[in-house]
């Protein structure tokens, strides 16, 4: 009869200590990750109040208190490049590029009047204009030369520029009257605009689109 075969007895597993290694790095891992769990939806709720526009506000007017109310944004990292309700806003500021309206104001969009560089130039239209052609719209502007007058074919004046005001020329609210619109000229394209002005033709004015607001 053969020999029974000697046994072992199986280790019993012992529940870890406080002083476990093992148990000390589980419980800094779990705590690290709540606390940075934490601190990301913290960050990502912070907001600051910021400026935005009550309208659409077109280069070279004021920006006045009534045209601005304050919304709540979360801007990490991007707090210096719009108007916080924190800072004051500036004396006789104007606004150097169009902000439509409900857009938050960028501190670069601000100036003052001699900043600009461009010019309202007044163009008289007739009863065609565009219904797209509105202030804070983005416009090429061409002229057409009178047939009698031999000047060649319609040419650009200058583009994209922004439409500051569409008023009635002759100052009657009749509809399809004249109207004109006024847009911001840059200086350099001036005397090209206002000579076409003054010649013996038609301006017309052509939406972009697209672009502007």
């Amino acid at each position: 009869m053969d020999a029974p075969l000697p046994t072992t007895p199986a280790p019993r597993l012992r529940r870890p200590g406080w002083r476990d290694p093992r148990l000390v790095i589980g419980v800094v891992l779990v705590a690290c990750s709540v606390a940075l769990g934490t601190w990301a939806v913290q960050s990502g709720r912070t907001t600051v109040g910021v400026y935005a526009t009550t309208r659409a506000v077109v280069p070279g007017e004021p920006l006045a208190a009534s045209d601005l109310t304050v919304v709540q944004a979360a801007l990490p990292g991007h707090d210096g490049a719009y108007l916080l309700e924190a800072a004051e806003l500036p004396a006789d500021a104007v606004v150097l590029r169009a902000v439509g309206a409900g857009e938050l104001v960028p501190v670069s969009a601000l100036g003052r009047g001699g900043d600009l560089g461009a010019r309202p130039v007044a163009v008289p239209t007739g009863a065609g204009l565009s219904s797209a052609v509105v202030p804070g719209a983005l416009v090429d502007l061409w002229f057409v030369p009178a047939v009698r007058s031999g000047l060649g074919e319609p040419r650009l004046l200058a583009e994209q520029l922004v439409v500051s005001e569409v008023a009635d020329s002759g100052g009657g609210l009749a509809p399809g009257g004249a109207r004109a619109v006024h847009v911001l000229v840059p200086s350099p394209a001036l005397p090209d605009v206002l000579a076409a002005l003054g010649a013996d033709g038609t301006m017309n004015v052509v939406p972009v689109p697209g672009l502007g607001s």
